[in-house]
């Protein structure tokens, strides 16, 4: 307290200036009406410029979430899309049968849902790599689950933790996965050399299936983990293989291991069923 009063003692003399002044432009502000009016406009300008700055933080700060509500819906949107494309399949292959159709098919669940997730770590420069993401266990996020992103395929969670999940990626040896060139039920199966991060190779193709460089590769859909038709990449090259029975394609991908924030987890409600029964198909055989 004594320091404190010896400080003010000592700047008396600007103090009490300062005083004066502020008496002084309140009895130009009170006897002046130009001068109530500057200051007005004024006062005005600066707490428009203030709320401004503050709705652009107060927006920055939202962004996130808004973009994440935004990639779940996208994912909601795909979804939807491959659901109807399957019903238009089905109704094109069997045209006589469409009245039991509608009454059975188009009443029955569509199995996959999408849930959005961050990507918190990413691998690219090693054989085999790893993308960590932002949900896990108590998200209901189990491993098996297909992983996409608006490129497309990403890769398959292997390890669950309550929070996070690591995916294998299309850029990790130990991926498989069932692809198609996009208008041939014809399947092959897509695996990467750990070469290019922007080739997959593409085998087992049967030769006799019609396609060109900078067709589409989708998924097939003979898994239990990815739906038929999401993006996978496009033809850049193909050769015969050894037995001469089947092409090698090469796949540019169309997912962007480099620049990859968001993806979304897909879950099959009737993955556990089919799984379930196949091995006990397997286990009677």
């Amino acid at each position: 307290m004594r320091k404190l009063l010896d400080f003010l003692i000592s700047k008396r003399h600007w103090l009490l200036f300062l005083l004066l002044e502020v008496i002084s432009f309140m009895l130009v502000y009170r006897n002046n009406a130009y001068q109530q009016s500057v200051m007005f406009s004024t006062a005005n300008v600066v707490t428009a410029n203030i709320v401004s700055v503050a709705g652009s933080v107060s927006s920055y700060l939202n962004l996130r979430e808004k973009n994440r509500d935004l990639i779940e819906r996208n994912g909601e949107l795909e979804i939807e899309l491959l659901r109807l494309q399957r019903q238009v399949e089905t109704m094109i292959a069997d045209t006589t049968s469409f009245r039991s159709f509608i009454s059975v098919d188009s009443t029955r669940q569509f199995p996959y849902k999408v849930m959005p997730a961050k990507v918190v770590n990413n691998s690219v420069a090693y054989l085999t790599n790893y993308i960590t993401i932002d949900r896990g266990r108590v998200d209901g996020v189990v491993p098996d689950m297909g992983v996409v992103s608006e490129g497309g395929v990403v890769g398959i969670i292997s390890n669950v933790g309550e929070h996070f999940s690591v995916v294998i990626p299309i850029l990790n040896p130990k991926f498989r996965l069932s692809c198609k060139v996009l208008g041939s039920s014809y399947f092959g199966s897509m695996s990467w050399d750990g070469r290019k991060t922007q080739y997959a190779k593409l085998d087992e193709l049967p030769r006799h299936v019609e396609f060109n460089v900078g067709d589409t590769v989708v998924t097939s859909g003979f898994s239990t983990i990815f739906p038929e038709g999401i993006l996978v990449g496009t033809v850049s090259t193909f050769e015969k293989q050894r037995d001469d029975n089947f092409y090698s394609l090469t796949v540019k991908l169309t997912t962007d291991f480099h620049n990859l924030g968001s993806v979304m987890v897909i879950k099959n409600y009737y993955q556990d069923e089919q799984k379930r029964i196949e091995q006990e198909a397997k286990g009677n055989g």
